[in-house]
């Protein structure tokens, strides 16, 4: 079957395109939100710390701030509610929000449990259903979820049930939530990221040890660089990935290759 699509510069480009990014206060967030308004989308950043956002967004030089907490559902309705009537519509959601509190299984309370469950899952459900929703008013959108690839494989050196738990349900939430939107042009896929030094890895990364660990396990032998997920997100967020729903991309150098 013959298509009309041509290879042109635009393929992967978001400029112009409305985008949320959750969690844009610090780490990927924060990253992601830059690099999007570099490269021409209409940035919406939303978090708990508004000072960092609208420091953030001061820099940036034309972003929407938001204050945002994602396990509170009416923060979810009012940041695409703002997002709209600022922009008129949501082209891309990056449900970038989360948290996780290692510790051994045998010391990790029900309410840890719960805690990170509530962020990582709820909170990412939440966020995909307004904005999914808006979506589907407006004809079509694409969200991005960001998984881990601790949803995919257990680690057992890091444990962290919770966030294993939470970022298997991001997974799958994303796979149910494409096939439910897909006839009606909304497109939903994960991103899984591998280990890359960020705020919520510096006790990893903070020592010889886990970096070397990492190293040992990822065929590649190196943790991610910092702009090594922008392929994959400018990817899903673009019509690169027009035909492409309910996929999870691993972006981890090998580790489950393996």
């Amino acid at each position: 079957m013959k298509g009309n699509y041509t290879l042109s510069s635009d393929l992967f480009s978001v400029r112009g395109r409305v985008v949320i990014v959750t969690g844009a206060s610090s780490g990927l967030g924060e990253h992601f939100g830059r690099k999007l308004a570099e490269a021409g989308a209409k940035v919406v950043l939303a978090a708990r710390r508004t000072e960092r956002l609208e420091r953030i967004a001061a820099e940036i030089g034309d972003a929407l701030v938001v204050p945002c907490d994602i396990t509170v559902d009416d923060d979810c309705r009012v940041l695409v509610e703002r997002t709209v009537e600022r922009f008129g519509r949501v082209d891309v959601l990056v449900n970038n929000a989360g948290i996780s509190k290692p510790n051994r299984v045998e010391n990790e309370t029900a309410d840890d449990f719960r805690q990170v469950v509530e962020v990582n899952l709820i909170g990412a459900y939440s966020m995909c259903r307004y904005a999914g929703v808006q979506m589907v008013a407006q004809g079509g959108g694409s969200i991005v979820n960001v998984a881990s690839i601790v949803g995919l494989v257990g680690l057992g050196r890091m444990p962290q049930a919770s966030y294993a738990a939470s970022k298997a349900g991001v997974i799958n939430l994303t796979r149910e939530l494409a096939a439910q939107w897909a006839r009606r042009g909304v497109r939903v896929n994960a991103i899984a990221p591998g280990f890359f030094p960020t705020e919520m890895t510096a006790g990893l990364f903070g020592s010889e040890d886990g970096e070397a660990w990492v190293a040992k396990l990822t065929p590649m032998g190196r943790s991610g660089r910092e702009g090594e997920l922008l392929g994959a997100l400018l990817y899903l967020a673009s019509d690169a990935s027009s035909y492409v729903t309910g996929s999870i991309l691993p972006v981890d150098g090998g580790w489950t290759a393996v």
